[in-house]
């Protein structure tokens, strides 16, 4: 059957949100969330960091409010952060799903998270947040986290099939992975998470890649031999007050090991 192409601009942005790594319209994201780590490997990969279970959880610009509901079912106490022009959407998606019951939603930005000090175990941050990262934010986040806390941070890694719908220049693909990179030296350790985009067979892989990235989209389509799209998350994390090592470095996930770039 022929490979399905798109009729119109693709619907989303380069941009990062926090929920992926790139800004859709309402039923692009909608039509393409299902597919999106089918195995909970991201939120199982935090759990494994923070742990996040039975904690005080905050996830700063928490967007349609996915991962928080995510660690939510974990069983984290989470608060969902977001900027001043996007609450009003968290808190539609927070009342329109159970499985953010009990999320707590509040204003708030990685430099001024409006909570308590020492009040939170775990601070999350995924594809928006966190992008340097810078001076204040990280003292921002130490101030709110308990003695021992964990700040997680959430970006592609690339070296993967999705990065190919992406700007192959982003720091994220070039040098926050380096260990002279900004997350290392700030004394962060990495986690490479081996994610897929699964779909039932190869034309419903090409045709929501063709309606959800556009001509992109269709690239990456046509070059599939099975339906599912290789997606490699690298999150950062460190502890309150780490100090920096002298040679930061790498971790390997359970899904298998990759070395920290050049």
């Amino acid at each position: 059957m022929a490979t399905v192409r798109p009729t119109a601009l693709p619907p989303y942005t380069r941009s990062p949100v926090a929920d992926l790594p790139f800004d859709l319209a309402p039923v692009a994201f909608a039509r393409f969330l299902r597919h999106f780590d089918p195995e909970a490997k991201l939120p199982r990969a935090l759990q494994a960091l923070g742990p996040v279970a039975r904690r005080d959880v905050v996830v700063v610009d928490a967007g349609h409010g996915v991962v928080a509901g995510q660690l939510a079912v974990l069983g984290a106490r989470v608060t969902a952060l977001e900027r001043p022009g996007a609450l009003a959407d968290l808190e539609r998606a927070v009342r329109a799903s159970p499985l953010l019951a009990g999320v707590r939603v509040a204003e708030g930005t990685p430099e001024r998270l409006g909570l308590p000090d020492e009040s939170v175990d775990v601070v999350v941050g995924c594809w928006s947040a966190y992008r340097g990262p810078k001076p204040a934010e990280l003292a921002e986040a130490e101030r709110v986290l308990r003695p021992g806390g964990r700040l997680l941070v959430v970006h592609d890694y690339g070296r993967d099939e999705a990065s190919q719908l992406r700007d192959p220049g982003l720091p994220e693909y070039t040098s926050w992975g380096r260990r002279d990179g900004p997350f290392l030296r700030a004394g962060f350790r990495i986690r490479v998470i081996h994610c897929w985009w699964r779909f039932d067979d190869l034309e419903t892989a090409r045709s929501v890649l063709a309606e959800v990235f556009g001509p992109p989209g269709v690239v990456l389509g046509e070059r599939l031999r099975r339906p599912r799209v290789a997606h490699n998350i690298a999150v950062f994390h460190r502890s309150k007050d780490e100090e920096m090592d002298e040679e930061p470095g790498e971790e390997g996930a359970a899904e298998g090991v990759e070395a920290a770039r050049p």
